[in-house]
């Protein structure tokens, strides 16, 4: 069965980028620290990261996060998703209009403008024809901003939530959450290691 799954780093006063975000600096400053997981030697973070990325059917993340990861300092052989880790997944854009071209043309881009709702339903059906090609059960990892994840879970699209949380308090940045309807959330795992907590949590509808 495929998932929804919304996964994100995150500090511990609610940031997923430090202040002043850009497509030069995605991260913000001071905010690399939020991905030291990722890229960390720990035995426990990459069992985290191999399992998530091996479960990725199709990929969901907005306009603002392409622009940083398919610009001149964005994602390369060695940093895009999953780097190392998984054969690259279907990855859907959520846009008001595509892109006039593409630098990491390697890899599989859909550009949807009919929203978030929309965008996870394209993702969604590539998720499973990748699950039906592969013959286990592949997700939809909706990645990015606060506003994506937050959008999704606003309007009751995620299944799954996994926090990374960072030892760091930023300060100012982006916040994860800024408002929405409530939801209620069931812990169903957590793994702690030397960088981060790694926690994961069901959206009950």
């Amino acid at each position: 069965m495929t998932r929804i799954i919304a996964d994100i780093s995150v500090s511990l006063d609610s940031f997923v980028t430090g202040p002043d975000p850009a497509p030069d600096n995605g991260l913000g400053s001071g905010g690399e620290v939020l991905h030291t997981g990722a890229i960390s030697d720990d035995p426990d973070d990459r069992r985290v990261l191999r399992e998530a990325t091996a479960r990725s059917g199709a990929v969901v993340l907005g306009r603002q996060l392409f622009d940083v990861v398919d610009g001149p300092y964005g994602w390369d052989d060695k940093s895009g998703y999953g780097a190392d880790e998984v054969g690259k997944p279907a990855f859907v854009v959520v846009t008001s209009s595509p892109p006039k071209s593409v630098r990491l043309t390697d890899l599989d881009w859909t550009f949807v403008t009919t929203g978030l709702p929309g965008a996870v339903t394209a993702a969604h059906k590539r998720a499973e024809e990748a699950s039906s090609d592969s013959g286990k059960d592949l997700d939809v990892v909706l990645m990015g901003r606060g506003a994506t994840i937050g959008s999704a879970l606003d309007a009751g699209l995620v299944d799954e939530l996994t926090l990374h949380l960072a030892p760091v308090v930023l300060g100012a940045g982006t916040p994860l959450f800024t408002g929405g309807a409530p939801r209620t959330l069931v812990q169903r795992s957590m793994t702690s290691t030397s960088t981060a907590t790694h926690l994961t949590y069901d959206v009950l509808r």
